[in-house]
């Protein structure tokens, strides 16, 4: 079923793409580079094997550039705001040095429900060792650093006012996913005591200071250049909150072990290093202002990972959604949307996370 799927779809990509070409400035960014090939066909496209829930990635054979294709939108918007709320994302993190260029959209139709980004191709590796944590620490400080629009020029980014009350409703609305999910007693019990200090925590603290950040800062998010940059190649997302949250998001066990070609636990001394490198390449402030809030953010930030696994489990067995170029909805969990391979690799990591022993060495973390 996923080759006649993808069969399908590029053959749309390649009529989209044609038109965009057609249609776009002589002087656009892309154009000069997809003109090499004469008319763009199916065999001038190649899928990249699939790695995420949310998005299928198009090599543009013979350029530098790829098709960003949405399955979803995780973040519940419709097929248009969503692209155009992840064309936002890029253009606002691009100054930082460490994200891919986004040079267009195309924009959702019948034969494409989600329509497609043009990004920029990213070359490079996946992270290697706990030693390359210190290289996203450096990106995600450069993201955080750059300079904070006016609150009323965030649009259409979420701008919360106080990230750890926005995200506490996030989670409390993926709590209740709890008692339908295959959790152990023992897990659920954890789970819970933590709920209970984490609105302590939320109702006690003073809100957080804002600047962009990626809420979606996982390792397998990252491409290693050849110049050792790392570089944020997943832009959906981004928000104006508290850049604790993608420090714990980059760093935590259910993150570092998430990606179906990256497994790695980081040691207490990794750990350390890399907070201490985003504090060194964050001005002095910022790393002041946020002292307070890391421990308490990294809480949130897993019971966030934790609960969206409850609501995953349950979600990813309703079937898919048709005509998503219409709805005002487009978030689909359905396994039917990904390979059999990424279901598998899913599932596993999902049960894995919510064992008794994998919550309680988690949570020592946040004492």
């Amino acid at each position: 079923m996923n080759e006649l799927m993808n069969s399908v779809t590029v053959e749309s990509l390649a009529k989209a793409l044609n038109e965009l070409l057609n249609d776009a400035p002589a002087a656009s960014g892309f154009k000069k580079q997809i003109s090499r090939i004469a008319d763009v066909n199916r065999d001038d496209l190649s899928l990249m094997p699939g790695r995420g829930l949310a998005h299928d990635h198009w090599i543009i054979n013979g350029t530098d550039l790829l098709l960003r294709v949405p399955k979803q939108s995780q973040m519940g918007l419709s097929a248009e705001e969503n692209l155009f709320y992840q064309q936002c994302c890029f253009e606002r993190m691009q100054p930082s040095g460490h994200t891919p260029v986004c040079f267009a959209s195309i924009k959702p139709a019948a034969e494409l429900p989600m329509g497609a980004l043009l990004v920029q191709r990213i070359y490079g590796r996946d992270l290697q060792s706990e030693k390359d944590f210190d290289l996203i620490a450096q990106a995600l400080a450069a993201i955080h650093s750059l300079p904070v629009l006016a609150s009323n020029n965030r649009a259409p980014l979420l701008n919360q006012q106080n990230s750890l009350q926005s995200t506490l409703a996030e989670i409390e609305t993926q709590a209740v996913f709890l008692s339908q999910a295959h959790i152990d007693a023992d897990s659920l019990s954890v789970i819970e005591a933590e709920l209970v200090i984490a609105r302590s925590e939320v109702a006690r603290l003073a809100a957080p200071p804002v600047c962009l950040i990626s809420f979606d800062a996982h390792p397998g998010n990252y491409i290693i250049d050849a110049n050792d940059r790392a570089v944020l190649v997943d832009l959906e997302k981004g928000r104006y909150g508290g850049c604790g949250f993608d420090l714990a998001h980059a760093s935590l066990y259910t993150s570092t072990t998430w990606d179906i070609s990256i497994n790695i636990e980081l040691s207490q001394q990794a750990l350390q290093s890399f907070y201490a490198t985003w504090n060194g390449h964050v001005p002095e402030t910022m790393a002041e202002a946020m002292s307070n809030y890391l421990i308490p953010m990294r809480r949130l930030m897993w019971l966030w990972s934790v609960t969206w696994c409850a609501m995953w489990q349950v979600e990813s067995k309703v079937s898919a959604l048709q005509q998503k170029d219409q709805r005002d909805n487009t978030r689909d969990w359905a396994a039917e949307n990904n390979p059999d391979t990424l279901i598998a690799h899913v599932r596993e990591r999902v049960h894995h996370y919510l064992q008794p022993e994998v919550i309680s060495g988690i949570c020592e973390d946040f004492y």
